[in-house]
């Protein structure tokens, strides 16, 4: 399995938190949308021995996007790439884009699964982070898009100043309302060079509250749990048979190809990234040359990706798979540092997998820091 993901670098207004790549002036939009068909050709050769199972409009915000231009986009990937019968097609899109008209004409595509971001449905959280919808239309695009799409995930943040575990809660709690299957959650961070750094560094805003966060995270978890959805990833919910195929390849290790500027790819011992600036990917892509740096990584870089994707996740990582996959002395190596977060109750080891315990999920990353190796090559 493999999946393509296609990066839409444009947004109406720049959210404070953001630091993705993106361009909030339109005028480039059919040259980019041209570059993108013609990237999806130039790179049919790195795929030509595999089947394409999902495809991922990401961004920026795709849904700014005609269903012509996406049509046009999806249209070459088939074209030029084996895909599979029944292909997972998200679509990133933000809930001022979503009318009733244009959720309708989606469900009329090939797009069969939409990744909405709500964030918050308090309107005080809403202009904090400068989303370009308020909390009525958060609500009124997933009334209508339950009517017209079963595969639907929607992205709520916590950890937002000012905001209490009890608004919290109620975010919670109006999300499932909608019987959405899927969730996904992410505690605000404050990435240097944004406008909510920039805020909090003025004391505008008050700074994240990590203790905070740490709470509001177990209380998403509990909430959801109780309600029938699985806590497949760190920062993803899914009730059976809705967990995010797209997402779950990326931290399984599988294959990926990123198209459009700033987009990322892995064939499993490669990773490439193409050039953060839309001049410059289109320019680049219309002398059919492809703007991107490659970085063939080490055993030791796949090994420490392998663990840090891992241990995000339900499945854990599999002593058997780094014995076979990197060697017994990553093997022995794992196990002898996994012990003092063994004893700290933070990880434990069931049918030859490491997974984080309860208490442990929060902190997953930084464990998996501690577990990488280095200098091996």
């Amino acid at each position: 399995m493999s999946g393509i993901y296609i990066h839409i670098p444009f947004c109406k207004q720049a959210c404070h938190y953001c630091d993705f790549h993106f361009s909030t002036s339109l005028k480039k939009k059919d040259e980019l949308v041209n570059a993108l068909k013609r990237e999806l050709e130039l790179r049919k050769d790195e795929f030509k021995d595999t089947t394409v199972e999902t495809i991922y409009f990401g961004g920026g915000t795709p849904s700014l996007l005609t269903n012509d231009e996406l049509q046009f986009i999806i249209d070459a990937v088939y074209k030029n790439y084996k895909v599979s019968e029944n292909p997972e097609i998200t679509l990133e899109a933000n809930p001022d884009d979503l009318t009733k008209d244009r959720i309708i004409e989606l469900s009329e595509s090939l797009i069969n699964r939409l990744s909405i971001g709500i964030q918050s449905f308090f309107e005080a959280d809403l202009k904090l982070m400068n989303r370009a919808h308020n909390a009525e239309e958060a609500k009124t695009c997933l009334e209508e898009a339950t009517k017209n799409f079963d595969n639907i995930s929607l992205d709520l943040i916590y950890g937002i100043p000012g905001a209490s575990n009890e608004q919290w809660l109620e975010n919670i709690e109006t999300a499932l309302s909608f019987n959405v299957p899927h969730i996904s959650s992410y505690a605000l961070t404050v990435e240097p060079k944004t406008a909510l750094a920039s805020f909090i560094k003025k004391g505008i805003v008050e700074n994240i509250d990590d203790e905070q966060a740490h709470e509001q995270f177990y209380i998403l978890k509990e909430k959801l749990e109780e309600s029938g959805f699985a806590h497949y990833e760190l920062s993803n919910f899914g009730k059976k048979g809705y967990f995010s195929k797209n997402n779950s390849a990326y931290w399984q290790g599988k294959s990926y190809l990123g198209i459009g500027p700033s987009a990322h790819s892995f064939n499993g011992k490669q990773r490439g990234w193409n050039v953060s600036n839309n001049s410059k990917y289109i320019k680049a892509i219309q002398q059919n040359e492809l703007p991107i740096e490659i970085e063939t990584l080490t055993l030791t870089d796949q090994y420490n990706e392998y663990v840090m994707t891992g241990l995000r996740t339900i499945w854990g990582v599999s002593f058997v798979k780094v014995e076979n996959d990197f060697g017994i002395v990553f093997k022995d190596y794992l196990i002898e540092h996994s012990e003092i977060f063994i004893n700290q109750h933070l990880l434990y080891i069931e049918e030859e997998h490491l997974r984080v315990t309860k208490k442990g999920q929060f902190l997953s990353d930084g464990i998996a820091s501690q577990l990488f190796k280095l200098n091996i090559s």
